[in-house]
């Protein structure tokens, strides 16, 4: 691996299952070192004993749980150089009579603060350590409409504009890179309720182990600001963005 070499040191959220602990388990058998996040504490903690690693409770909702899950990792391994914040809920509501206040507010706080709260503690450790990445799982979601969860959309949509973003803000001095993770309904707890959907009308369901890949491909590439699609049949990818219509000079208004 160019990016994550033996003895690398890794932070995950969302690591108690689905694509958080598909992940662990790939770089573990890699020799990185992990800091495994979650609320999850007893499938976290289990996950952790398996693979060596540390385990930390960590709601990315909140600003000062990110910190202190940053300054766990640092002080069990002493340095950074990845942050996977992957941690992820569905709303479970609409915008019309079953709006749900509170399951929004969660929807947004673990989806898109998380994303914020995690990138603003891992910076100052990955400088520390000469440089780093972090790879933020948004998804499909995040490039397309997405009628059944609008607020899911709205989260992904502002985890793919936050990357690419920051994708030209970060100091390349720093040497840190930061990229979006984006697969369609993957094997994982969170398509549970939508499932019988998608198997009764015939959408194709990725395997875990393909977005894994993907994950890896992010890892092991050099690019910056990307937004990596993951489809079934399709090659990994960054997706390619149409450029905004810049104003026409010389014309009335």
């Amino acid at each position: 691996m160019e990016n994550l070499k033996k003895g690398s040191v890794a932070f995950i959220t969302g690591a108690a299952n689905g694509i958080g602990e598909g992940v662990a388990r790939r770089l573990h058998a890699q020799g990185v070192d992990l800091a495994l996040a979650d609320v999850d504490d007893v499938r976290g903690e289990a996950v952790a004993k398996e693979l060596g690693a540390l385990y930390v409770h960590c709601d990315t909702s909140e600003l000062a749980e990110n910190e202190a899950a940053i300054a766990a990792t640092v002080e069990r391994f002493g340095r950074l150089d990845l942050a996977f914040l992957n941690a992820g809920i569905t709303s479970g509501c609409g915008i019309d009579e079953d709006f749900d206040v509170v399951r929004y507010k969660k929807a947004m706080g673990v989806n898109i603060d998380g994303v914020v709260f995690g990138a603003h503690a891992a910076l100052p450790a990955l400088r520390a350590s000469g440089g780093g990445q972090i790879i933020a799982t948004a998804s499909m979601a995040g490039i397309v409409a997405v009628p059944f969860d609008p607020f899911y959309g709205a989260n992904k949509h502002a985890v793919v504009g936050l990357v690419r973003s920051l994708g030209v803000t970060l100091n390349p001095a720093d040497g840190i890179r930061i990229n979006a993770l984006c697969p369609s309904f993957a094997e994982t707890n969170i398509i549970e309720a939508i499932k019988p959907f998608l198997e009764d009308t015939g959408f194709p369901i990725l395997p875990l182990e393909r977005v894994v890949d993907a994950f890896m491909t992010i890892a092991e590439s050099t690019t910056t600001g990307e937004c990596y699609y993951v489809v079934v049949g399709r090659e990994i990818e960054p997706f390619k963005f149409r450029n905004a219509p810049g104003a026409l000079r010389g014309l009335p208004d």
